[in-house]
């Protein structure tokens, strides 16, 4: 016997072996091969995610201050303040209004025809406003009419540049009084154009002169940008390669370059080879492990069956088989044991019938879910995942603190705060089923919210309202408030619905009454004799409604203080 387990166990090993070991090595080559192909397209990709995001960006930079110098220019403020000196604080208030708004900021001017600087938010500084008057201002005076947008590279004090300028002059009666400039910081350019998953960005205008850039190495001489390309495409920086995407803005003369270091393919090839040498010799051990153990595992689940019946055909009616396999033997232990169960079970029937019916019968009230909900939650869900994703994953992990705390084994009683958060979660997902038209509130003492309570107590009532609450109304506002009544808890769950009748209210009290009679009010029904069957007469709900006005539930049942978990 020995011969044929020892034979078994070593059958087991080889097809493990040969079953496992041969699907990893064809799983790493196409893992290699794929992840190669993979990293081309991941810098490719980077690159391009990132050319896009910032030209957007510097899109809208440029429109917004284009747009805006014409419409200062255009504004009788403006020119009547260039004419006559009067009401500058009204031009400075339009440029902050604005510029406070952009993420570039800006430098501005007003000059008049003399080179007098009329206007500026900038420091004063002889020689910057010599520089512009004498090299800006002229171009613009060139063209009255056209905008003039170019890149200039200004250094003022505390090392801040300007590397965009806008300019336009001012026209009254037909007549140029003035010019007006807009001069955009370096730093906030180099803020936009540093985005995630880019390694280097390098903005230009139509003549390759550099506007900003994330590093420097991309400058050249007279600060342009002269990319030089590899045999593959990629362009040669500083010693290493660069795969680069480049885009215009339309209607401007800016160009936008991304580039991302194509080492990354090396890099990816050389670490995959050291991986799959490691993982492979790895895997051989543990597979080798793995081989034994299975194979002795299942030969002593064997071994614990039969020693098992051997025991049980001398009259051991308690020899149980712990067996944790996942297979066929955890099948057999499984029925084994429950044979032993049920055979346990008759010789102690007659002691233990009264108390049994008694649990099976809470249990089965305790347990009971209304099936409606779980199919509106699972509806909003497939709606919330395409409209809104955040909104959606909120549903899951509420869902799931729902279910966990409902199928949880905490014992028949719980802390009323404890439940009191499963009712909130539950009142959140119908919240968002019902957007606005449902709100609720919670009233509770301190000493009411650590009272033990039966799991799930509220749940039902809420359910209940808010099935038939909004029968004849379009919004439902439920109240929850709990206090001590000398030594009993009082729960009230009351809500602004469509109410009930006199003759209907009565009904349902009778039904209450007495379990026999057969009732769809399934979930007050079942609280009420759950309180009866723990506690005993005098503790349960009763029922308080009228027509139109609304419905209010109150539980008593006897106060006992829990354990608070801190």
């Amino acid at each position: 016997m020995a011969e044929n387990t020892s034979n078994f166990k070593e059958s087991i090993r080889l097809l493990f072996l040969r079953y496992t070991f041969m699907p990893i090595i064809v799983l790493f080559v196409f893992f290699l091969l794929f992840t190669g192909f993979n990293a081309k397209i991941i810098v490719a990709n980077k690159s391009q995610e990132a050319n896009k995001a910032i030209s957007a960006s510097l899109s809208d930079v440029y429109f917004n201050y284009y747009n805006e110098i014409n419409r200062m220019a255009s504004l009788p403020l403006v020119s009547d303040f260039a004419a006559t000196r009067l009401e500058s604080q009204n031009v400075y208030e339009e440029f902050y209004e604005f510029n406070t708004h952009q993420s570039v900021k800006s430098v501005f001017y007003i000059i008049d025809t003399k080179g007098i600087y009329l206007a500026s938010t900038a420091p004063s500084d002889s020689d910057i406003q010599e520089m512009i008057y004498r090299t800006i201002v002229p171009r613009i005076a060139k063209a009255p009419e056209a905008t003039l947008v170019e890149a200039n590279k200004i250094r003022y004090s505390h090392d801040r540049y300007t590397v965009y300028t806008y300019g336009k002059a001012i026209i009254k009666d037909k007549q140029v009084i003035g010019y007006i400039l807009y001069q955009l910081y370096e730093e906030d350019i180099q803020k936009l154009i540093f985005v995630q998953n880019n390694e280097i960005s390098v903005v230009t205008d139509r003549h390759h002169t550099i506007i900003a850039t994330t590093n420097n190495i991309t400058k050249g001489l007279m600060n342009k940008f002269a990319p030089i390309f590899d045999s593959k495409g990629n362009v040669k920086l500083n010693g290493g390669s660069y795969y680069m995407s480049q885009a215009s803005i339309p209607l401007t003369e800016i160009n936008v370059f991304t580039l991302n270091s194509s080492q990354l393919q090396r890099y990816v090839y050389v670490s995959l080879i050291v991986f799959i040498v490691v993982t492979s010799l790895l895997l051989w051990f543990l597979i080798q492990f793995l081989a034994n153990k299975m194979s002795t595992r299942n030969t002593q689940s064997i071994d614990k069956l039969l020693f098992a019946v051997n025991q049980l055909q001398q009259g051991n009616t308690l020899s149980y088989v712990d067996i944790h396999t996942g297979d066929e033997f955890e099948t057999l232990a499984d029925q084994y044991n429950i044979m032993l169960i049920r055979l346990n079970e008759l010789l102690h029937k007659n002691e233990e019938l009264s108390n049994l019916r008694r649990l099976i019968e809470v249990k089965h009230l305790q347990s009971q879910f209304h099936p409606h909900f779980i199919f509106n939650v699972l509806e909003t869900l497939r709606y919330a995942i395409v409209v809104d994703s955040k909104q959606a994953q909120d549903i899951v992990m509420i869902l799931s603190r729902l279910l966990r705390y409902s199928i949880s084994n905490d014992g028949q009683t719980v802390l009323l705060s404890d439940d009191l958060n499963h009712t909130t979660d539950y009142l959140r997902l119908q919240q968002i089923r019902f957007n606005e038209r449902l709100s609720y509130d919670m009233q509770l003492s301190e000493q009411s919210r650590h009272a033990l309570v039966p799991k799930l107590l509220l749940q039902a009532i809420i359910e209940n309202s808010i099935r038939y609450g909004y029968l004849h109304q379009e919004s439902l506002l439920i109240s929850i408030r709990g206090y001590l009544d000398e030594t009993d808890l009082i729960l009230e769950v009351e809500d602004d619905g469509s109410g009930m009748s006199e003759e209907r209210l009565e009904q349902i009290r009778q039904l209450l009454n007495d379990p026999d009679i057969p009732t769809k009010h399934i979930g007050l029904s079942n609280v009420h004799r759950r309180l009866l069957l723990l506690y005993g007469p005098g503790y349960g709900i009763q029922l308080l409604s009228r027509l139109g006005e609304g419905t209010c539930v109150t539980i008593r049942l006897p106060y006992e203080k829990g354990d608070v978990h801190v």
